[in-house]
């Protein structure tokens, strides 16, 4: 049983990174996970339409793209967070414990005042925007020009573009970060 001597506040803090870099790190693999499985399905789906000559089966692509895109940003918004938390909470309250000349956590700033980081990060969003937007746009446009339209459906898929569209505006306004 541990005692109060051995439970200290720099101990806590240290103990606390680990968890949410743990945190962090299963994120970053569940979110580039999502990528690809992404392009998996839609080219499952765009397989099938094509096998199956049922154009009506592309906005299934649309509701992949808005779930796994949803989950996608959440979790590179959490991610994101969680650098936050550390750069600007859990770092320097260590930092101060320790009296410690240099920024604790030194990575979680350097990596970021990268000379690159900026075209990485527009070169990102513009992958995401084609993986969750422009992919599911192509495969409404595909079914909106075959004759397998119907009101019910062309319906659909206007209520997705818009879905798409809130989606979009979402990537970009996340990708300042």
């Amino acid at each position: 049983m541990a005692t109060t001597d051995d439970v200290t506040e720099s101990k806590l803090l240290l103990a606390e990174y680990d968890r949410i870099k743990e945190e962090q790190k299963t994120r970053i693999g569940f979110r580039d996970n999502l990528l690809y499985f992404t392009l998996a399905a839609a080219t499952a789906i765009v397989t099938i339409t094509v096998q199956s000559g049922q154009p009506q089966l592309l906005l299934a692509v649309p509701v992949i793209c808005l779930v796994l895109g949803w989950t996608y940003l959440v979790n590179d918004e959490k991610i994101s967070s969680i650098g936050c938390y550390i750069r600007d909470q859990l770092g320097p309250r260590l930092g101060d414990l320790t009296a410690a000349r240099s920024p604790v956590f030194g990575w979680e700033v350097y990596h970021r005042d990268d000379a690159s980081r900026t075209t990485r990060k527009r070169l990102q969003t513009a992958v995401d925007l084609l993986t969750y937007l422009a992919l599911p746009i192509i495969c409404m446009t595909a079914f909106w020009r075959s004759p397998a339209t119907q009101t019910p459906l062309v319906i659909v898929s206007l209520a997705q573009t818009l879905a798409l569209a809130v989606l979009g505006w979402q990537f970009l306004r996340y990708a300042e970060r």
